[in-house]
């Protein structure tokens, strides 16, 4: 099975853009695990198959365990997190349901990261949250195939 389209063919200039914020991410003192852990909550949330199977494969990669990783669907119960996971996954959840409508990014939330990350990391957060709503609905329009990623 393939996916409907090769995006990273025939809009390169796009897909090295959303590359951009990813690298931009990469260079920040976000841990790795984190960065994962964010992206794979917002994949979970937005239904892409293929993101959340990389993105499990990548936050196993950056030391995540098993048992975490399957947590993560249940992050607001389950006692795993540190208090700055817990923020940024907050924040994660919030910049993720924006049409769920409401205060869709509360200040308590805002309040909470800006607790646990300095203004910097803030920003490489808020670019994080925003590059893998992008892969997600790429993945989910295109119909992206599971760990396809990895024979690329």
């Amino acid at each position: 099975m393939n996916a409907r389209i090769e995006l990273d063919t025939l809009a390169k200039d796009a897909y090295r853009g959303i590359g951009a914020l990813d690298r931009h991410v990469a260079q920040s003192t976000l841990p790795p695990a984190l960065v994962e852990l964010v992206r794979l909550r917002a994949s979970q949330i937005n239904g892409c198959v293929y993101c959340v199977d990389m993105h499990s494969a990548d936050a196993t990669k950056a030391g995540e365990t098993t048992t975490r990783l399957h947590a993560v669907a249940v992050w607001q119960e389950a006692p795993l997190f540190t208090e700055q996971e817990r923020a940024a996954l907050a924040l994660t959840e919030a910049g993720t349901r924006l049409s769920e409508g409401g205060d869709r990014v509360p200040e308590e939330v805002w309040g909470q990261a800006a607790q646990h990350f300095t203004q910097e990391e803030l920003a490489a957060l808020v670019v994080a949250i925003t590059a893998v709503n992008a892969w997600n609905r790429i993945g989910v329009i295109t119909r992206m195939v599971p760990a396809s990623y990895e024979n690329v």
